[in-house]
């Protein structure tokens, strides 16, 4: 068994903050891995029939097993998952739960209750660079093409077969017991669109024709793809000034292997090396963070900022994202800083190993190495929304 301890330590905070802790993901993302990995647990497979008929008596399974740390996975099976938290957390608090499911809590109908107050949440993302370390395998080539689901990142060869039978798991595990969504061809279609085109703007009426279903139902496919982690929504930064795009979000797949996969690409060409960056970086913020709220930037002229973070009581902090130092142009920077004259400008580039600060007419730019900017960034995670 591989062990991940930035996540280990994570879960082990977060049973400190509350005795429920809802631990999401995308599917294969090693939550059941990782939850085995804690010491003195006692884990519960909630797919299997014995199991889902053994908690429909939430109070006398509990009682079983009162001061124990209990683990559920794949809760979602459950049908009615969140009863059996809530009773959890209100009268069992000597017993520390870890309930694991692909979307986020009140994706669909099937959670009556989100638990707010009541838990603790932490997001596994696909592989961090923490967890490249942890596996042995620090190339960031093979993490591009690979992708960061652990059973196709140490797959000897790119497993191509592998990213439709997950796509097959996702429909019929997730899809139909979370939304039970019709249509599965223009589903499908959509996902592969989207992850083709992974990091560009958003804009519904693009894909009705090809998908052969309405704008509402693909705005019902992104939000379906958006609570169960498949794509992340990265909205515009702003403050509604005349000169800002405040409306197209961009949309990023989940992972580069998918983008890889979708986009044909059995090898990486220099050129396609800063989109994946780009995908890497987002991961690390949001596995760091644990928030979707990060922002990007875009005025009327054609600037562009890679990503933003809005920081309660501080300035912005502008962030472009290159593989190599030396392809950084500061035009979008200093049209950021000239709207945000207090923002905080920042560059995050693979060939970088440490803090550099560059001035250039009146702006400081600091460039980091993804390392040195997580390390700057730890503890920040209350963002206003983009």
């Amino acid at each position: 068994m591989v062990h991940r301890p930035w996540w280990q330590k994570k879960l082990e905070q977060a049973w400190k903050e509350r005795s429920i802790v809802w631990l999401s993901g995308v599917r294969r993302a090693g939550k059941t891995l990782l939850c085995q990995s804690l010491d003195n647990t006692e884990y519960f497979d909630c797919e299997l029939p014995r199991t889902r008929r053994w908690l429909d008596d939430p109070e006398a399974f509990l009682d079983q097993h009162r001061g124990q740390r209990l683990i559920l996975d794949e809760i979602h099976r459950l049908a009615n998952p969140s009863q059996l938290l809530k009773i959890a957390a209100d009268h069992y608090p000597d017993t520390k739960v870890i309930a694991t499911g692909s979307s986020t809590l009140g994706a669909s109908r099937k959670f009556r209750d989100t638990l707010a107050g009541r838990k603790a949440e932490v997001w596994l993302t696909p592989l961090t660079l923490e967890d490249l370390t942890a596996f042995g395998k620090p190339d960031l080539h093979h993490r591009f093409l690979h992708g960061g689901l652990p059973p196709m990142f140490l797959a000897p060869s790119i497993p191509e077969s592998a990213f439709q039978e997950w796509m097959d798991a996702y429909w019929a595990k997730d899809i139909q017991t979370l939304f039970r969504l019709e249509r599965r061809h223009s589903f499908e279609r959509f996902v592969e669109l989207l992850f083709a085109q992974s990091g560009g703007l958003f804009e519904a009426t693009r894909f009705t024709r090809a998908c052969e279903v309405s704008r509402p139902t693909i705005m019902n496919y992104l939000a379906v793809l958006e609570s169960t982690y498949l794509v992340h929504l990265v909205r515009p930064f702003s403050t509604h000034r005349a000169t800002e795009i405040i409306t197209a979000p961009k949309v990023y797949a989940f992972d580069t292997g998918f983008v890889c996969y979708h986009r044909g690409w059995a090898s990486l060409r220099p050129e396609d090396l800063g989109l994946l960056w780009k995908h890497l970086v987002l991961n690390e913020l949001q596995a760091r963070l644990q928030t979707r709220r990060i922002g990007y930037w875009r005025d009327k002229r054609g600037h562009e900022i890679d990503f933003v973070l809005a920081h309660r009581g501080q300035a912005p902090l502008a962030l472009e994202c290159k593989w190599s130092a030396q392809d950084m142009d500061l035009v979008n920077l200093k049209a950021f800083a000239y709207q945000y004259p207090t923002a905080d400008l920042r560059v995050v580039a693979h060939d970088i190993d440490k803090t550099i600060h560059r001035r250039s007419d009146s702006l400081t730019v600091t460039y980091y190495s993804l390392n040195r900017l997580l390390e700057s960034l730890s503890g920040k995670s209350s963002f206003l929304p983009a």
